[in-house]
């Protein structure tokens, strides 16, 4: 939505309100609004003051490079954070599960599925590679030099 949003903006040779992003779009109030404000994040868009209107307008901005910044240093710093966390909870639970030293049968009555130390063993290797990847990755996304590119 977020897209069709900027598109349509970047296409409008004025500047268009959320009853024209309504109409043309087919969309929601509340689905324009949430759009235009995320775009406004990543500085897409910009609002833009009509005389003699009170409502809000707005139109695309065209720097691609400065909006591609944006939404990198949004998307990804904040999904590398949440994914370093489920990692750390998905692996704390697989080792934890040894610790307990507990049979199959008796996790299960506590609201777990039960596992097979093959399919333990399959889930901790899984989870340690997508650790590896993931440290590298993030390892790559704070490199100072690429940090230095972006801004």
């Amino acid at each position: 939505m977020v897209g069709q949003i900027y598109a349509f903006l970047y296409f409008s040779p004025e500047p268009k309100g959320l009853a024209d992003l309504q109409e043309a779009l087919g969309i929601s109030k509340g689905s324009a609004s949430m759009g235009v404000r995320q775009l406004e994040q990543w500085d897409a868009v910009r609002k833009v003051w009509i005389k003699g209107d009170r409502k809000d307008y707005y139109e695309a901005n065209d720097w691609f490079g400065k909006i591609l910044k944006r939404v990198l240093f949004d998307t990804v710093a904040q999904r590398m954070s949440s994914y370093t966390n489920l990692l750390e909870d998905a692996h704390e639970q697989l080792n934890g599960d040894d610790e307990n030293h507990e049979p199959s049968s008796a996790k299960a009555t506590e609201g777990r599925p039960s596992t097979t130390n093959h399919e333990q063993t399959f889930l901790k290797d899984r989870v340690a590679r997508l650790q590896t990847f993931h440290a590298k990755a993030k390892s790559a996304w704070e490199n100072p030099l690429l940090q230095r590119l972006l801004k």
